[in-house]
């Protein structure tokens, strides 16, 4: 039996207010998949290395495997692959229920296996949003910063569509 007390903690996840009872040392992955049955932030690692869960946090990637739900605060923004359709900028999308990140994808049919897409589609779009942050266009060395790992090899296909949901965003 844990000798963790149980704590109230409350945050936003892809646009409502949600509040969780959990220890506070609990990784944000678990609260996300487990209690709130969120589960396009996938378990590839669980130690910030793989990238699979890629989500955002008020608008930035970051990895729910290496975040304490204890370290959110009421105000803290999280959107996972489920709310990404929508975002501010997914006003282009030709299907409402995509994000024009994902349209791109399903486009130059990238996935696979599929196991870490969304987590690439997040880490995409948070790409595009920072380079759009400093008034320029996405270029081939932001897209070698991204990290996520893609177990089937399919880096070739991701990039194409990482630049063709850049021009769609």
């Amino acid at each position: 039996m844990s000798t963790v007390p149980t704590v109230t903690h409350t945050f936003l996840v892809n646009g409502r207010r949600v509040q969780v009872d959990s220890e506070s040392d609990v990784r944000l992955l678990w609260v996300l998949r487990d209690r709130l049955g969120i589960t396009g932030p996938k378990y590839g690692c669980g130690i910030n290395v793989c990238k699979a869960c890629t989500s955002h946090l008020n608008g930035r990637a970051f990895n729910p495997c290496a975040v304490r739900v204890g370290d959110l605060g009421p105000d803290d923004e999280v959107t996972t692959i489920e709310g990404l359709p929508d975002a501010p900028d997914a006003g282009g999308a030709e299907d409402p229920d995509l994000h024009p990140m994902q349209e791109a994808w399903i486009a130059q049919d990238v996935a696979q296996c599929g196991y870490c897409q969304p987590g690439q589609i997040m880490a995409a779009v948070a790409k595009v949003r920072a380079a759009r942050r400093e008034g320029r266009d996405i270029t081939d060395a932001d897209i070698d910063e991204i990290r996520n790992i893609c177990r089937c090899g399919t880096y070739f296909r991701i990039r194409e569509a990482i630049k063709d949901g850049a021009r769609r965003m």
